[in-house]
């Protein structure tokens, strides 16, 4: 007996000693760095990081979180005392640890009956300032004995009303609201001060889940949960019973004014996201954090540019709108259950553990909703179900619009869509691809010249045979047309012919070398653009025409800097030569036939365009994407329009009626701009000193025109016979589509 007793001893001699060595090692850090007093006295879960425009002015900043801290003196006495009522009824009375409430807690997990927890509110502050709450139950033992270390400190530290207001200012209330001057002006519209009883009580209560207790989505259960923290208020006597009751019956009032979410507002927010996005994977090459560390990031944007961009926009997608037939959807279901899904709605309804027939009975339930509207203040109330709301904002017709130095590659212009607050995907980036149309034509053709092709020699109009593919060719006509003629006037059949004479392979490899890195398909219908690209990739194969022969990588991100100003990286654009110089040039003067008689010769004149312009219109299948891509001597700009479901047609026209108006629009402005006198001079394009005396027809050599010539008219080898199928191989792969600009 005596043994089991010094047994008994010796192991609670030990346990003590055992645990304050833990509490030791904790303190010291050791088992993971414990924040500074000063530190949690001053938290900043964020020292925002800054993005500035090329013009040096601050276009936006990147934070975690969105918290205006308020003093004691700011906040209603009510919210203090449901606080404490609900929380923790001994917070005056504990030094940071609660005993009783601790005796109580083991007490309800050894009788099964577990009524309340043993956290006060100190230790509930020093778990949100330690970012705290791992899921595993080791790893949260841990955190619990630094959370109540930190408790005492605080406890030590700071005044009761200090660490009830830090509190406050501390938890999250939803919506992106952190502290109670933010949840006050999300859900009232109004100041901590100036909050009643019952609006004290709501807030209180929804920091027990502010998901679960979301006045917005679940207003009984809300409810339920105020009247709650009303009965705790009469309990501690902070509340008449009677006045409690009186409030008890009121329904939940809002005045919901969620705080505006700076990615949506202020200067090109779809640009300002993709910066956000490649800044982040760069600091985290760094270990660098691009929310907390006060990063300055320099870009290339012009802002003046921007608003022009953004107007040019604006004033030419205005009021479009495809309606799409209930027939329509009903052959797109998976579409719009893929959309269904990617909806904040939907994935609201999951985390609330609804089934998927509850999660379908909502969104055929017809509720109260804004939608985007075209009208001044971008949006419209409405009633419609979640179901038909998705439906119905698919039918805006879209846009991506991209202007960039060529020589340079700085990006001066990013318009992603057509408003980031209700529709954020950015058309712009260069994951978003879609079918370019007769936009690569120039591509195909700058590889014939670069081969010695003559810009003003004979191709053929007829169909095309080619081995393993059989005969191709969209267009009905025949007969032949001068190269430099078939790219002004977008013939099908023509650039056909040419890709026959420098060979499909060859030419995809050319468009990797030239920066696109999207796949492109070894079919026959790869040169009329059935293939997906982003405007960013075609801008950067491009910029080779205005370059003379230079490629040059588009940029966005010019240096970073750390929070005192100390350089942290450089980025310079990256440039390689692509073609010579001749061939850039007769390229130039090729695509000047397309705004001077061909496809886009209505660019000019239409929108008074003063100065030498080049460009390339482009249009796929049901007019689901209509591009415009220009350029004059000193800036490049790329016009995609269209609707985000292909099956959509847009119906605006071709490229010409549908995209280019956004390119004239801008240009338009720019030369009419007194800011941007150095982009509106009107130059000429720059001629090679080699071709002083000479026509885009001529070479200095005149390069065997007539071996071209000679290999053109073959169509098919002696021992090769075509498909029965005059117009494709059915096995081929080929997509046999329209794509003539010609109409």
């Amino acid at each position: 007996m005596k043994r089991s007793i010094k047994f008994l001893w010796i192991s609670l001699v030990l346990g003590i000693l055992l645990f304050n060595i833990l509490i030791f090692m904790i303190e010291a850090g050791w088992l993971g760095e414990m924040p500074r007093m000063k530190d949690l006295e001053n938290p900043q879960s964020a020292m925002a990081s800054e993005i500035y425009s090329a013009d040096e002015k601050m276009i936006g900043k990147l934070y975690l979180e969105n918290r205006e801290p308020v003093r004691f003196s700011e906040i209603a006495p009510c919210v203090f005392d449901a606080l404490t009522s609900t929380e923790d009824e001994r917070f005056y009375e504990h030094s940071g640890i609660d005993a009783e409430a601790i005796g109580r807690a083991l007490f309800g997990v050894l009788t099964f009956n577990r009524s309340g927890g043993a956290s006060t509110l100190t230790q509930q502050l020093a778990k949100a300032l330690l970012n705290h709450g791992s899921g595993n139950i080791f790893v949260r033992l841990k955190e619990k004995l630094q959370e109540q270390i930190v408790a005492v400190k605080l406890e030590k530290n700071l005044t009761k009303q200090e660490i009830i207001t830090l509190y406050l200012n501390t938890v999250p209330w939803g919506y992106n609201s952190f502290g109670i001057k933010s949840a006050s002006k999300t859900y009232f519209n109004k100041l901590p001060k100036d909050l009643k009883t019952e609006e004290a009580a709501m807030l209180i209560g929804m920091l027990k889940g502010s998901s679960q207790f979301n006045p917005v989505r679940h207003e009984e259960e809300t409810r339920f949960r105020r009247n709650v923290v009303l009965d705790q208020m009469v309990k501690n006597l902070k509340l008449d019973a009677g006045e409690a009751q009186n409030l008890k019956t009121l329904p939940i009032t809002l005045d919901f004014s969620p705080m505006s979410d700076n990615h949506h507002t202020g200067v090109a927010p779809y640009f300002r996201q993709v910066v956000e996005q490649d800044v982040k994977a760069w600091c985290k090459t760094k270990g660098l954090n691009i929310y907390k560390d006060g990063l300055k990031i320099y870009t290339t944007l012009d802002t003046t540019m921007q608003a022009l961009a953004e107007q040019a926009v604006e004033k030419n997608m205005y009021g479009k709108y495809k309606s799409t037939s209930r027939t329509s959807w009903d052959k797109h279901k998976k579409t719009l259950m893929r959309a269904v899904k990617e909806s904040d709605r939907y994935k609201n309804l999951r985390a609330d553990g609804k089934s998927e027939d509850e999660i379908m009975k909502v969104f055929n339930t017809k509720t109260k909703m804004k939608v985007f509207a075209w009208n001044s203040k971008r949006e419209k109330d409405t009633t419609l179900t979640p179901l038909d709301s998705i439906k119905f904002m698919k039918g805006f017709v879209q846009t991506g619009f991209l202007v960039m130095d060529p020589a340079t590659g700085e990006v001066k212009a990013w318009v992603g869509g057509i408003n980031h607050k209700y529709f954020q995907y950015d058309h712009c980036n260069i994951n978003t691809k879609r079918q370019v149309g007769s936009t690569i034509k120039p591509i195909l053709y700058c590889l014939a010249v670069d081969n010695g092709y003559s810009p003003c020699q004979s191709v053929s109009l007829g169909k095309t045979f080619f081995p393993g593919h059989g005969y191709y060719g969209p267009d009905r006509a025949g007969g032949a047309m001068a190269i430099k003629t078939a790219l002004a006037y977008s013939k099908n059949n023509a650039t056909v012919s040419i890709l026959k004479l420098v060979g499909i392979e060859h030419f995809v490899d050319f468009a990797h070398k030239l920066g696109i890195t999207s796949e492109l398909h070894p079919y026959p219908s790869v040169c009329l653009g059935a293939d997906d690209i982003s405007i960013i990739e075609m801008l950067r194969a491009y910029t080779m025409f205005p370059n003379l022969g230079i490629n040059t990588k588009p940029i966005y991100v010019t240096r970073i800097e750390d929070r005192n100003g100390n350089l942290l990286e450089n980025f310079v654009p990256e440039r390689k030569e692509v073609i010579n110089e001749i061939t850039a040039w007769k390229m130039i003067t090729m695509m000047q036939g397309t705004v001077k008689f061909g496809t886009g010769k209505r660019l000019k004149p239409g929108y008074n365009i003063k100065g030498e312009v080049a460009g390339k219109t482009g249009t796929t299948n049901s007019e689901s994407d209509a591009w415009f891509i220009g350029y004059t001597p000193q800036l490049l700009g790329g016009v995609w329009v269209g609707c985000e479901d292909r099956f959509i047609g847009v119906g605006l026209g071709e490229g010409s009626r549908a995209a280019m108006p956004i390119w004239g629009t801008f240009f338009n402005l720019l030369q009419n701009n007194d800011k941007l006198k150095k982009y509106s001079v009107q130059e000429e394009f720059e001629k090679p000193a080699a071709m002083e005396g000479m026509n885009e027809c001529d070479s200095e050599d005149q390069i065997s025109l007539q071996r071209a010539e000679a290999t053109m008219n073959v169509s098919r080898s002696d021992d090769e016979e075509p498909s029965e199928n005059a117009d494709l191989d059915p096995n081929s792969g080929i997509n046999n589509h329209d794509y003539d600009e010609d109409k």
